[in-house]
């Protein structure tokens, strides 16, 4: 339950339980950088901060992102980022670093790995590890 330190330009790597309990705590601000789509189709988490990194159409970046990001960190809170894996997070996180913002990725995001089947949700993530989450 400890951050895992990287050398990829953010603060580190943190378990779905840890970006739980930091959030929780007021530490954190959990920001979900799915798109609107995957959240409203695959769920999301209560009191996660929507800030998308990429955008439909075309999954194109997010021109607001700087700006939203920002906000989501008012306060000097530590960001704990989730995509639906842990790759967007990760871009977002460098990114939000770049801004003087200290960011950390989820590991394994809201869905985590594809299992033999190329299904998700099976093999970690916050759904997977029964952490809040709804769907509409």
């Amino acid at each position: 339950m400890q951050p895992r330190p990287v050398q990829a330009g953010y603060a580190g790597d943190v378990s779905a339980p840890l970006a739980w309990e930091w959030m929780q705590s007021g530490e954190a601000v959990l920001v979900d950088v799915r798109t609107d789509a995957e959240r409203e189709w695959v769920g999301f988490v209560p009191g996660a901060v929507p800030v998308a990194w990429k955008q439909w159409p075309g999954m194109a970046l997010n021109p607001a992102f700087d700006e939203q990001i920002r906000a989501a960190a008012a306060g000097n809170k530590k960001l704990v980022l989730m995509c639906r894996s842990g790759v967007r997070s990760i871009a977002a996180a460098k990114r939000a670093t770049e801004l003087g913002l200290l960011a950390f990725n989820i590991l394994g995001g809201f869905e985590g790995d594809p299992d033999a089947h190329a299904q998700r949700g099976k093999l970690g993530g916050w759904r997977h590890l029964g952490l809040p989450w709804r769907q509409n």
